[in-house]
């Protein structure tokens, strides 16, 4: 692999959500703190949204490793979860034992009596959910009268949503209108601009072990950005095969013709720039047919000029 020629500890553009690349810049330090006060503050629901690939599971994970020893856990991430496993999960994190063959009332019962324990201790409980948006409208039920459990002071256990834009069109839903009331604090992760992501990518090779000032050129910067529409998922994959493409040839940077390769090679930004192009295609072509009407006017104009002068 690249990592020798580069002069790199690690790869510095895997897809999966290692916290240790975390960018406290950018948006992401802003929503992170957002979370924290929220938490901090004994909020019951707090939601993030963001599009797919946005960073919003490295920022869940990030959560979870700031909050420290005073917080239990309990991370959920299959969105299609039934409300008795919902449940199960939260018991399993809270450690509660229980029967196999329990009923979901008498679940509850342990659950609250676990809850009750955890506050004595100083101990709150944080339920961090990932994908909502595809969640059954019934398990977001359950969750909201999970959310009940509360003393005269404090809620004995908070939720934090994430998931896609989706998200708030299913909380709109009528059926799930309770839920979306509880909702005191949320933020919306947005894509990287142009400067946020010459910092991302610095960021993630300076964390890899990279020395030098600069391994993507300005035109490759740019090529990047135009085909991963600032989209950090999109943006590793794209550097991380662009290195491979100048390993391949021997190069000592990577170049907007090494950026191309890699484009050429993803599935998912193949076909980035078609929505530009049909978008141009319209505007010349109602141009050109304007102009052909253009025209088609003069030369009848000139033509009926012609008759008329006969009959003058």
């Amino acid at each position: 692999m690249y990592l020798q020629h580069f002069n790199l500890n690690e790869l510095p553009f895997s897809i999966t959500p290692d916290t240790s690349f975390f960018m406290n810049r950018a948006g992401y330090q802003d929503a992170l703190n957002v979370l924290l006060v929220a938490l901090r503050s004994g909020e019951g629901f707090v939601k993030v949204t963001g599009e797919v690939g946005v960073g919003k599971t490295i920022l869940c994970r990030k959560l979870m490793n700031s909050l420290g020893a005073d917080y239990v856990i309990a991370y959920i991430h299959n969105p299609y979860i039934k409300p008795d496993s919902l449940l199960f999960a939260i018991a399993d994190a809270l450690s509660v034992p229980y029967i196999e063959r329990i009923s979901q009332h008498t679940l509850l019962k342990l659950i609250t009596r676990s809850l009750l324990d955890q506050h004595s201790k100083g101990k709150q409980v944080v339920v961090c959910l990932d994908e909502v948006q595809a969640m059954p409208v019934q398990t977001l039920e359950t969750l909201r009268l999970i959310t009940n459990l509360e003393t005269e002071k404090r809620k004995l256990i908070q939720v934090v949503l994430f998931g896609q834009p989706e998200l708030d069109s299913l909380l709109n839903q009528p059926s799930v209108r309770q839920l979306k009331q509880r909702i005191t604090f949320s933020y919306r992760l947005l894509p990287l601009n142009r400067v946020a992501l010459i910092s991302y990518i610095r960021h993630r090779l300076e964390i890899a072990g990279y020395q030098e000032k600069t391994l993507f050129t300005r035109r490759a910067i740019e090529t990047i950005y135009r085909h991963s529409m600032g989209i950090p998922r999109l943006i590793n994959i794209i550097c991380h095969k662009a290195l491979i493409s100048a390993y391949g040839e021997g190069a000592d940077k990577v170049t907007h013709t090494h950026v191309y390769i890699a484009v050429k090679d993803m599935e998912e930004t193949k076909y980035s720039d078609q929505p530009k192009m049909k978008l141009r295609f319209q505007i010349w072509s109602r141009w050109l047919f304007g102009a052909l009407g253009m025209i088609g006017l003069i030369v009848a104009g000139g033509f009926l000029n012609d008759i008329f002068g006969l009959f003058a």
